[in-house]
Parts: structure tokens; C-alpha cells; sequence
């Protein structure tokens, strides 16, 4: 099993449409994958069409609940959710409370090895116990970045943040919403980035089509597979598994979990 973490302290970046997309890619290519939606708001969930709620979600994260009896099925073969619950606001104070807390959130997932090829972690927009579970969770850390000097800046904050607490998990950064149209972003995407990540040569468009997942509740990929977003996303799971060591189907691999 693998987890990747899509994650950005920024809200609006592009960050659930891109942990649903690529869910739903990575179910298509026949793994059996899980999109766990950690966001409180709840963004994943909607999109795929189910309640954001989570009975006895505290005594699952305690880890005196097995995640799989709260999993639920989605409308693609391969692919089920771990809904988002709003209780989830509370998930540091719980982790805090806990032996070996942040390690907490790589022990909940360890029983679903045998259950599930990939987990793709849509996370909450914050700097948190919550976010070093995450980064020790993850195989590969995937930042979706505007092509601002805001974002950039944020980024780099990011960067500083996992280096002071000596994380090593892999980080890879990709532009989002870019409207190439404007001048900034085309010269944002030319430079160069902080070394300290690795940065992806696929672009997510500013798109209509994206923001119409909330219309459709449905992956891009699914309505408008031959959109400019749609084959974007599609391009960016064709990277993703040229840099991540076990996306691809049928890969072997000695799994940390």
C-alpha cells in the first residue's frame, strides 16, 4: 500500500480537486484505492456524493474503532472514501492525548495494507500535530501551488517547517489553477523553485470544468475526461507514476505498512 498526501497550508489551491482526480485515475488503472477526506469542511465527500458524517469518528481516531467498518463505496469501481466528519476539528487534541502522538494517523491506516493498493489523503489547510502525522504517514507529499509569490512563499514556509522537524517525507509540487493569460503565472511556471522539492512539469488550468465538480458532484475525469482539465489531470497521474514507486498496476514493492 502506498499514501499520498495532497496537501497545502493554503486553502483554495486546487487541493480536493486534485485528491479527487487522481483517486479516481488511480481506481480507473485497476488499483483498489481509498480518498480518506481529513478536511473538516468536507470538500472530497460532497464531490463524491456522500454524507460527511462518521458515527463513533472519536473512538476511530483513538484507534478502538477499525477504519474499515466506516468506509463507504463510491460510484467507481475500486475507489471507496473515508468520509470527512466535523468532529475531525478536533483530531490534534485527540492525536495530542495519545501515546506516540504523531505517528498516530500511520497506525490507523496500517490494517487497510491488505485492503487497498493506494490512500490518498485530502488534508485540512493547516500547520498542525494533524500535518506531521500526515508527512509521517505519507510515501509522497503532493503540493498543488498557484503560480503567485504568495503561494510561492507559502510554500516555502512549508518547506522550512518539514526541514526543522527533520520529516524526509518526499515532497512534490505542481501549479494549479493557471491561466496562462496572465503574465505572472507564465513567469511563476518558467523559474525556478525551491530546491527542497521536487516540481512536477504538469499544469492544472484555472477551468470552468473544476469548478463545476460541484455542480456535477463527479471527478472531472469522469464528466469531461477530454476537457483541457480532464486530460491535465490525466497527464498529472502519468507523472505522479513515473516519480512514486509503486502506482504503477501490478507493482511489487516492499511496503512500510
Amino acid at each position: 500500500m502506498r499514501v499520498l498526501g495532497i496537501y497545502n497550508i493554503k486553502g483554495g489551491v486546487g487541493k480536493t480537486a486534485a485528491a479527487v482526480n487522481i483517486g479516481h485515475l488511480a481506481a480507473a488503472d485497476g488499483l483498489r484505492t481509498l480518498i480518506w477526506d481529513l478536511d473538516p469542511q468536507g470538500a472530497a465527500t460532497f464531490y463524491l456524493r456522500v454524507k460527511p458524517k462518521v458515527r463513533g469518528s472519536k473512538r476511530m481516531l483513538l484507534g478502538k474503532r477499525d477504519l474499515s467498518d466506516v468506509l463507504k463505496g463510491t460510484d467507481y469501481p475500486h475507489l471507496d472514501l473515508l468520509p470527512a466528519d466535523f468532529s475531525y476539528r478536533n483530531m490534534d487534541l485527540l492525536f495530542g492525548g495519545t501515546k506516540k502522538p504523531t505517528t498516530r494517523l500511520r497506525r490507523l491506516l496500517r490494517p487497510l495494507a491488505a485492503q487497498y493498493d493506494l490512500v490518498v489523503l485530502d488534508c485540512p489547510p493547516s500547520i498542525s500535530l494533524v500535518s506531521e502525522n500526515i508527512f509521517r504517514a505519507v510515501d509522497a507529499l503532493l503540493l498543488p501551488t498557484i503560480p503567485t509569490p504568495l503561494s510561492l512563499r507559502t510554500l516555502e514556509q512549508l518547506l522550512d517547517f518539514m526541514a526543522g522537524h527533520d520529516l524526509g517525507s518526499p515532497v512534490l509540487t505542481f501549479y494549479s489553477m493557471v491561466d496562462r493569460r496572465k503574465q505572472l503565472h507564465q513567469d511563476v511556471v518558467a523559474s525556478p523553485v525551491d530546491a527542497r522539492c521536487g516540481v512536477l512539469s504538469t499544469t492544472i488550468p484555472y477551468a470552468s470544468e473544476v469548478e463545476r465538480m460541484g455542480l456535477e458532484r463527479r471527478p472531472v475525469t469522469a464528466f469531461a475526461a477530454c476537457s483541457m482539465a480532464g486530460r491535465s489531470y490525466q497527464a498529472l497521474w502519468t507523472e505522479l507514476k513515473s516519480q512514486v514507486a509503486g502506482l504503477q498496476p501490478g507493482a511489487v514493492f516492499d511496503s512500510p505498512y
